[in-house]
């Protein structure tokens, strides 16, 4: 028998051929960050401050900016530390506990983006029973639901992953604590935990992707039976930004775990795109083209700005 010693702490080797490139990612990434915190709130703020935005879909926008804040403070913190010349080390329950939320999170917006494509299909194919079928009360099952769904996910990979034994290396080869870089430090057979996060995380992704795209094609049958070309315009529009951001997140999930021999490079990137620059890109995905949403913004700020000006 050799002697082990049990890990109770790892080290993140970072981002996979960065090295000396340090103080240009801490930059780059500490503006994502403060970009993705500044944007979530402000849309925050918008809908709850201003009551005809009170309506199921900005609910739901409401519930992805909370989910998108949370998902990017999962990785960023620990990354933007050792990038600034800090510890790289993480604990193993800290470990643990980075990778349960960051599945949970990321879990429950592929459900969440689910849930708005049917809010969507709801409000276009049956605009006259809209607020009747989604009332408070499934709008509410609903979201609980995600939370839920994202729970249970992300609580089986976290027990499935670490119920084994890490009694080896303890350096992970990655900026933060995923499956992939994870389970290849265990001592024992990691078989199991490796099918089961392929097909939880992979086809979780593919069907709710499905799901999507078929109210999504419902929708688009929807417009094109509209007469009024301004109405089409207006249907298309809000539906255009809804797409844009399920692509630029399901996108790289489905990426990152159904190639065959990732490349640890293309997965890192793949993973940033993922982590920190699609939760920065939807609040501008959402505002920029929604003028209910730019004039909450308008009506909740400027007023305070322009009496600072005065005085």
């Amino acid at each position: 028998m050799r002697n082990h010693t049990v890990v109770t702490e790892y080290i993140l080797l970072g981002i996979p051929e960065t090295k000396g490139l340090e103080t240009v990612l801490f930059s780059l990434f500490s503006s994502l960050y403060l970009c993705t915190v500044l944007g979530n709130v402000l849309i925050l703020s918008a809908i709850i401050s201003s009551s005809r935005l009170h309506t199921p879909m900005y609910f739901f926008l409401a519930n992805l900016s909370v989910f998108d804040l949370g998902f990017s403070s999962t990785t960023a913190p620990k990354m933007l530390s050792y990038l600034s010349g800090l510890s790289q080390g993480i604990s193993f329950q800290g470990c643990a506990t980075q990778l349960f939320f960051y599945h949970f999170l990321g879990c429950t917006e592929c459900f969440l983006y689910t849930v708005m494509a049917y809010d969507r299909f709801v409000a276009i194919c049956f605009p006259l029973r809209y607020m009747v079928i989604m009332n408070h009360r499934v709008c509410t099952i609903l979201a609980t639901g995600t939370w839920i769904g994202g729970c249970i996910h992300a609580i089986i990979l976290t027990s499935l992953t670490f119920q084994l034994s890490y009694c080896g290396s303890n350096k992970v080869s990655y900026y933060f604590c995923d499956i992939p870089a994870i389970l290849p430090l265990a001592c024992g057979d990691a078989s199991l935990a490796q099918r089961v996060g392929f097909t939880n995380v992979g086809l979780l992704s593919l069907i709710c992707f499905f799901l999507i795209l078929v109210s999504y094609t419902r929708i688009g049958i929807a417009i094109s039976k509209i007469r009024s070309a301004e109405g089409r315009q207006r249907a298309f529009s809000t539906c255009s930004a809804h797409m844009t951001a399920i692509l630029c997140a399901y996108g790289p999930v489905i990426i990152i775990y159904l190639q065959p021999n990732p490349s640890a490079l293309l997965g890192a990137i793949i993973q940033i795109l993922n982590n920190h620059v699609t939760p920065m890109l939807n609040p501008l995905i959402y505002s920029l083209r929604n003028q209910d949403v730019k004039s909450a913004l308008r009506n909740a700020f400027p007023k305070r700005c322009f009496t600072l000006k005065k005085n």
